[in-house]
């Protein structure tokens, strides 16, 4: 039961995060909440598909060496995530960049401050 709350909530998490972004100006729309939450599960899936290429890169010491290739998978899968998602789209490579930099920034903060709240999300 846990796994499904865990689920849910990262998804709805994500979400409102892709469409507080969406609000701001940096050329990353999303025309309605529920094109964010298809676009938040999307998300999930690629980044599900890149993890094990990621977890390769972040294996002890060459973590901060491959750091900059983990920041251009997720550029990537964010990217990618537009394309696929009908409703999602990205002005220029620079609103995927910066899409990209401010959704694992707000997810950050989102987790934290839910964390506190409600200790299943920090699980």
């Amino acid at each position: 039961m846990g796994f499904i709350i865990g689920f849910v909530v990262t998804l709805v998490v994500t979400a409102i995060a892709l469409f507080i972004i969406s609000k701001l100006p940096l050329g990353v729309e999303i025309d309605s909440a529920g094109k964010a939450l298809v676009s938040a599960l999307v998300f999930g899936v690629l980044n599900a598909l890149a993890y094990p290429l990621k977890a390769i890169l972040t294996a002890g010491p060459l973590e901060y060496l491959f750091f900059p290739i983990l920041i251009l998978i997720n550029i990537v899968v964010f990217g990618l995530t537009a394309k696929l998602v009908e409703g999602f789209r990205l002005r220029s490579i620079w609103s995927a960049v910066f899409g990209a930099l401010l959704l694992g920034v707000l997810n950050s903060i989102l987790f934290k401050v839910l964390g506190g709240i409600f200790p299943v999300v920090a699980g």
